[in-house]
C-alpha cells in the first residue's frame, strides 16, 4: 500500500462511497455541499490547500482517503475514510500511520489529533486501538457532537 496524490478517478470513486447526506456529513463535517457534483466535491475537499492522499493497493485500487493540516500545534487528521468494500481489514491503521508520519514530518510536530462524531462508535474504537485518546479541546470546541482525540503515534 502507498499514499499518493488523489487522481480524478479516485475522487469519482470516493464520491460513490457516500450514499446520502448523513453519511457525507459524518465523514466531511460541516460545510460540505449535498447533493454534490465533481466540481463542488473537489472545491469542498479543499484539494488545493489541504494535503490530501489516496491510499492505494499495489494494483492501484483505491483503499482509503485522508487529509491533514496544522491545528492547535498538532497534525490534525481529517476526512479519513476506508473503501466500504474493504472495511474491517485493518486498512485504517495503515492510512492513519502513514498520514501521521507524513504530516508530522511536514508540519514539524510530534502529535496528531482528529475529530470524530460521538455516535460514530466504530471509528472511535478504531482510533482508540491505534492509540488515540479522548482529550479536552484546547479552546471552545468548534464542532458540536464531536469528541477530540489525540495521539503521539510512534
Amino acid at each position: 500500500m502507498k499514499l499518493i496524490e488523489p487522481s480524478d478517478a479516485h475522487l469519482v470513486e470516493l464520491m460513490s462511497w457516500f450514499k446520502d447526506e448523513t453519511q457525507l456529513a459524518t465523514w466531511s463535517g460541516p460545510g460540505f455541499r449535498y447533493p454534490f457534483d465533481s466540481v463542488t466535491f473537489k472545491e469542498d475537499l479543499k484539494l488545493t490547500s489541504l494535503p490530501s492522499f489516496s491510499l492505494v493497493s499495489q494494483q492501484g485500487e483505491l483503499l482509503a482517503f485522508g487529509q491533514y493540516y496544522l491545528r492547535e500545534k498538532r497534525c490534525h487528521l481529517g476526512r479519513l475514510v476506508v473503501n466500504p468494500s474493504k472495511r474491517g481489514q485493518g486498512i485504517v491503521a495503515t492510512l492513519v500511520a502513514r498520514l501521521a508520519v507524513k504530516g508530522k514530518g511536514h508540519l514539524k510536530v510530534k502529535t496528531c489529533s482528529l475529530f470524530v462524531f460521538v455516535d460514530n462508535t466504530h471509528a472511535i474504537r478504531a482510533y482508540q486501538k491505534l492509540g488515540f485518546e479522548q482529550s479536552k479541546y484546547p479552546t471552545n470546541m468548534p464542532l458540536a457532537g464531536c469528541i477530540y482525540m489525540v495521539s503521539d503515534l510512534g
